[in-house]
């Protein structure tokens, strides 16, 4: 059995654990002697009022005012130029919470930020990371929704990375009992990217048939689940790059469902895989870009959409391309970033998700796939996995408390 689908098999009401697998020593130990100032994100505040508050908490960090936090040697670079020092610890402003992180999300953004190929929203800060879960230490004037010691999950612009990260109270949610550390940070960003997609982008009704490329991803995985029992998706196509993943696909994630297909794009095409089971597709979710354009054209129906969340092989399309398609077909092709959303938007999709999706997910009905969790100090070997394209399912991190 693989190491996700060992993973996967645990159930989604045990209580808070641990699903790290054996792992070498820590890769990355903790830069205690060097202190590196960057900015509050506090300071940082475009759309996050905050106020400067003594903090009346205690933690691990090195001094008082200051926290840990994953660090990229000189503002960007590889994977090894990540390492642990010390940062400011921020402080809740209106309506925001301190949360004290046990677990928090790696996704594609973290590289492609670490790299400097990611514009952050002016209220992200530094830090990486944009999901966590953990417990409220501080709450900030005008907080109702949660208190101290408070177990929450959720989103922000930035600053996941770290031991403390501030976030607007409208951005978190309490963790269900049922949900441990590990999948409950492993919800916030890849669930909702994929919620967003499906029903608000895409305008996905019950009964049509939908390909998620990338499959296997955190975004994928939870995009499938969504669109088979929540969307009520007739059938759902796939396209991953290995057989393994294929096997996880409709193995774990599609639960051998006669619904759910997958194609290994390497070694077989997707559009003649499809055709053999359908006449074409009403939605399409893509992260790759020009090197599937003119296929996704090709199958989507009359009034299909085509959502693209990442442009993976680029976003110039090699020589001369028919959009002719799209007046043809009538097609709608958008394009969807969920961190460029104001806070706003991302409560409204929060609180949608959690209306009509998140009691599936806590009855084991909507599975939280986990590839592997990695204590912090290992967050060069983590970056360098999904790098790689090893995963299949969610990469979550976890800080010793």
């Amino acid at each position: 059995m693989s190491r996700a689908a060992a993973l996967t098999t645990l159930s989604l009401r045990r209580a808070a654990t641990s699903y790290r697998a054996p792992l070498a020593k820590a890769s990355l130990t903790s830069t205690s002697t060097t202190t590196t100032t960057i900015p509050s994100v506090s300071a940082a505040a475009v759309s996050r009022l905050r106020t400067s508050h003594h903090h009346l908490f205690s933690t691990s960090a090195t001094s008082y005012n200051k926290m840990k936090a994953v660090i990229i040697k000189d503002g960007k670079g590889p994977a090894d130029s990540l390492y642990i020092g010390e940062i400011d610890t921020p402080s809740p402003g209106k309506n925001e919470l301190l949360v004290k992180n046990k677990t928090f999300g790696l996704n594609r953004m973290d590289i492609l930020q670490r790299e400097g190929k990611y514009a952050v929203p002016p209220q992200a800060g530094p830090t990486l990371g944009v999901e966590f879960a953990g417990t409220v230490v501080q709450v900030g004037e005008g907080t109702s929704l949660y208190k101290v010691g408070d177990e929450v999950f959720g989103l922000v612009y930035g600053g996941a990375y770290a031991e403390y990260v501030v976030a607007h109270e409208d951005m978190t949610l309490p963790k269900p009992k049922e949900l441990s550390w590990e999948e409950a940070a492993g919800v916030p960003e890849n669930w909702l990217t994929a919620f967003q997609a499906l029903f608000i982008e895409g305008n996905l009704k019950k009964g049509d048939n939908v390909l998620i490329h990338a499959g296997a991803s955190g975004v994928g995985v939870a995009a499938i689940q969504l669109a088979l029992h929540v969307g009520g998706a007739n059938q759902v196509f796939a396209t991953a790059g290995s057989d393994e993943k294929i096997k996880f696909i409709k193995e774990e994630v599609g639960r051998g469902s006669d619904k759910v297909h997958a194609t290994n794009y390497k070694t077989q095409d997707f559009e003649t895989e499809i055709k053999k089971v359908t006449d074409g597709v009403d939605l399409i979710v893509d992260f790759v870009g020009k090197d599937y354009f003119t296929r996704n054209l090709k199958l989507l129906r009359r009034d299909g959409y085509l959502i693209y969340l990442a442009f993976l092989s680029g976003p110039v399309l090699d020589g001369p391309t028919n959009i002719g398609p799209l007046l043809a077909k009538r097609l709608t092709v958008r394009g969807s970033t969920l961190r460029s959303r104001d806070l706003a938007y991302q409560s409204n999709l929060l609180h949608r998700f959690k209306d009509e999706a998140l009691q599936k997910v806590k009855d084991g009905e909507l599975k939280v796939f986990i590839h592997e969790v990695f204590p912090w100090t290992e967050v060069v070997k983590a970056h360098k996995e999904m790098e790689a394209n090893k995963n299949s399912g969610k990469i979550v991190f976890e800080i010793p408390q």
